[in-house]
């Protein structure tokens, strides 16, 4: 099993409309083979900063997630709102 953090800076102002790409996003994710739970946060000190925490069931499955058309398309639309790159780090148990 592994655990995918993924950290994305969102301006206060397109908070709503990442909000609802993010969901969309989450609920495709939920499709994929492999897939276990998602989690969404933000940090309490700074609500820009949000965190995606995805279980997978082995690194296949999420790179296979990663790789896929629909998360493409999807990041299309939300890569626009962050004011940077999200970083994405996997770790295991």
């Amino acid at each position: 099993m592994i655990k995918v953090f993924i950290n994305r800076k969102v301006p206060a102002e397109l908070e709503s409309q990442y909000t609802a790409i993010a969901k969309e996003t989450l609920q495709a994710s939920m499709r994929s083979p492999g897939f276990i739970k998602g989690e969404v946060m933000h940090d309490i000190n700074d609500p820009e900063h949000r965190l995606v925490i995805a279980t997978y069931s082995t690194l296949a499955d999420w790179q296979h997630w990663f790789q896929s058309q629909e998360r493409l398309e999807l990041m299309n639309k939300l890569r626009p709102m962050l004011e940077r790159d999200e970083l994405i780090k996997i770790y295991e148990h």
